[in-house]
């Protein structure tokens, strides 16, 4: 009975997810209510109507055009019979859709000031919104978040997190729990003071607010140069991960800035004390205040890049005879990360792709063991460092399963040459301090790889080889099955425990984002949002116009169902 006191309402649309006891996963059942599947960020669904044994008969039951053609990274969520879901530049729109049959039941259109776009630094991109007592939370590109009315899309409150004409920017959907809307940012790129801030859902008034970079008289304020911290990065781009047992909210950090390490550290592998904290980084708060309670920091005097930002997947696992409360990240620096989710200790780390830049992870101290050929000084080369700055994994999700106990990652195959280089910091314009050349593919004659991961064993179990880089998304199901996407447009279903391809549908245009599945009067149905991404290729040169010439620019919504 001890279960039925952490029922966790989400929706006043019955939306009610189970957290045990031994996992801070929640069932997301026949909804897919928020951004992960869960607050664990599993995206690992329970519904077995689609199986590996009838998979080959899913056939297109509706498509929505999302009237954007810019990248389309969002998550579809689903609450009752409902659909909501947001597109590119701006949002353009947000959209609630008969989840059955596409229809349009209402159409929210924000007004973006243009002079915002400028200021993003990596595509104008929404991964999705989020819900909770009848209200929709929006992100924007200006740096507000918005509620809107769950039934009508009118606003009902609108407020400014940050300044966007300094390099502020929201691209990810925020995490709701109790009476709180908590929201991260982008910027790192800029030169921005990253945070963590909390909103009242009813009101929209700020309840709290914690930089992730200490400023004077902070712990770690000594880990930066002067006054470097000011402008130290940081951001909070992607999503956060909440456990409502232990009543803490996850959240990764971005990047030191600026990219070059000699305005803010040693410039050298022997970083000391300026290590900048707490930058490329996981953090624990406390959800009720925003105290932070532990921090991981998995790329001291970050140099690289190597953002700390991807999702933290929280689950139970047997190590060595025990269970452990994990928390599961495959970091862009290479290495996969698992962590002890209530004080943040180490339990092990181990490269899950071809990496260089280090040797390992000292297990003693939790810090990367460095090749110093392998890190950019100033007026410095670094060749052929691996991965490169879209790291091992980027942003696009990876998936827990809890029948298989694998972790599903799409994995970039690729490597650079990077420098620091002079550059002063000017408000509101892209502030790096180092230049790069990111046009290289890495051994093996491929430029991704769609891996299963043992979490436990910290081995590779398979992997499907692809000829572009930007896999989409991870989600897996109790069906014994797990779906991907690619820049061609193919839309795959797996075997999840062999990794034998099934089925596939080429959509017309590239998947960045994890498909989604829900089931409505009893009939499972399987959701992906489509449309090529732009931005990022820009920076890879010939292999970047592989990835662009692949596909069209596209944005629609794509909904499948079982043949009968």
């Amino acid at each position: 009975m001890s279960d039925l006191r952490r029922f966790v309402v989400l929706t006043v649309l019955s939306a009610v997810l189970v957290v045990t006891a031994s996992s801070a996963r929640a069932q997301s059942g026949s909804e897919w209510p928020m951004y992960g599947g869960d607050y664990a960020n599993t995206r690992y669904s329970t519904l077995n109507q689609i199986n590996t044994g009838n998979v080959s008969r899913l056939r297109v039951r509706w498509i929505r055009s999302l009237g954007s053609l810019e990248s389309q990274e969002a998550t579809p969520i689903v609450v009752g019979d409902t659909m909501y879901v947001s597109t590119s530049t701006g949002p353009k729109y947000v959209f609630a859709l008969n989840a059955k049959d596409g229809t349009v039941k209402w159409k929210y259109e924000p007004e973006i000031p243009q002079d915002a776009f400028a200021t993003v630094c990596c595509g104008l991109d929404s991964r999705g919104v989020a819900y909770a007592n009848g209200k929709v939370f929006v992100t924007r590109l200006d740096a507000k978040l918005v509620a809107l009315d769950a039934n009508t899309g009118k606003e009902l409150w609108t407020v400014t997190v940050v300044d966007y004409k300094v390099g502020h920017a929201i691209t990810s959907p925020p995490v709701l729990y109790k009476n709180l809307v908590v929201t991260g940012y982008a910027g790192g790129e800029y030169g921005v003071r990253g945070a963590v801030q909390a909103y009242n859902q009813n009101t929209g008034d700020l309840v709290w607010k914690t930089y992730t970079v200490p400023g004077p008289g902070e712990p770690g304020n000594d880990t930066w140069k002067g006054d470097s911290w000011k402008t130290g990065g940081g951001s909070t781009w992607y999503v956060g991960s909440y456990d409502p047992k232990l009543n803490l909210l996850y959240w990764g950090t971005s990047n030191a800035g600026p990219w070059g390490g000699h305005t803010r550290s040693t410039d050298t592998s022997e970083y000391g004390q300026y290590t900048n904290a707490h930058t490329a980084s996981q953090l624990a708060f406390n959800a009720d205040t925003g105290k932070i309670a532990w921090a991981y920091q998995t790329t001291p005097a970050d140099v690289w890049d190597y953002d700390a930002v991807n999702e933290a997947v929280l689950t139970d696992l047997t190590v060595g005879g025990r269970k452990i409360p994990a928390l599961l990240k495959a970091d862009r620096n290479g290495f996969f990360y698992v962590l002890n989710r209530e004080n943040g200790q180490l339990i092990s780390a181990e490269p899950f792709v071809h990496l260089n830049w280090a040797k390992a992870v000292d297990k003693a101290t939790g810090r990367p063991v460095e090749d110093p050929e392998k890190r950019p000084q100033l007026n410095r080369w670094a060749r052929n460092v691996c991965p490169n700055l879209f790291g091992g994994k980027n942003w696009q999700p990876m998936s827990y399963s809890e029948q298989t106990g694998l972790v599903y990652i799409p994995s970039f195959n690729l490597c650079m040459d990077i420098a620091g280089k002079t550059e002063a910091y000017n408000p509101g314009k892209f502030y790096l301090a180092s230049e790069f050349d990111l046009d290289k593919a890495d051994s093996g004659g491929f430029l991704s790889e769609f891996k299963a991961w043992d979490p436990v064993k910290q081995t590779a179990v398979w992997g499907v080889k692809e000829d572009l880089p930007f896999l989409g998304g991870a989600m897996s199901t109790a069906g014994g099955l797990v779906f991907y996407g690619n820049q061609h447009g193919e839309l795959k279903a797996l075997d999840a425990k062999t990794g034998a391809v099934l089925w596939k549908f080429n959509v017309g245009t590239g998947i960045l984002q994890s498909p989604t599945t829900y089931m409505i009067d009893g009939k499972q149905y399987l959701a992906v949002v489509a449309g090529r991404v732009k931005g990022p290729p820009s920076f890879l040169g010939k292999i970047g116009q592989k990835v662009i010439d692949a596909s069209p620019e596209g944005g629609l919504v794509v909904v499948f169902e079982l043949a009968n």
